[in-house]
């Protein structure tokens, strides 16, 4: 078993096997960034018209409490739009993860709530960018936004 462990800790010691934290920010901007953008552009027509099928949507599956849906459908695109915008720039990134990953609870909560292993894997890069920022390649650090 002492071979065995030193083998395994010998390889993955090497600091070029792992990718650096600059990549793995700028991966999970555009990765959960397109998931939301790709959903939002389900909800419009043309531009920015949310398309009636959206609001039918909220109204018939999604049934948020507390809100009406054509409210509900109107906030969760322009959501959609800007926030993956902002993730692909890399601007108030925290700010930008965090609104997304509120949408997600909200998501799992009320709407779909026996998807949690989806919402899992969109909250993880959603924390990661919430801890560490936009990373090196993102307008948050050449404006030295923290």
């Amino acid at each position: 078993m002492n071979a065995f462990n030193r083998l395994y800790n010998a390889v993955w010691s090497r600091p070029f096997l792992l990718p650096c934290t600059e990549l793995l920010t700028l991966a999970a901007r555009f990765g959960i960034g397109a998931t939301f953008w790709l959903s939002g552009r389900t909800k419009v027509d043309h531009g920015l018209h949310v398309s009636d099928s959206a609001i039918q949507l909220f109204t018939d599956e999604f049934k948020l409490p507390l809100i009406d849906p054509g409210l509900a459908a109107h906030l969760a695109t322009y959501a959609e739009h800007l926030f993956p915008l902002l993730l692909f720039a890399g601007l108030f990134t925290r700010s930008a993860a965090l609104a997304l990953l509120v949408m997600t609870a909200v998501i799992e909560i009320f709407v779909y709530p026996d998807a949690w292993p989806t919402h899992l894997t969109w909250a993880v890069p959603l924390m990661l960018l919430m801890r560490e920022g936009g990373g090196r390649w993102s307008l948050d650090r050449l404006l030295k936004l923290r």
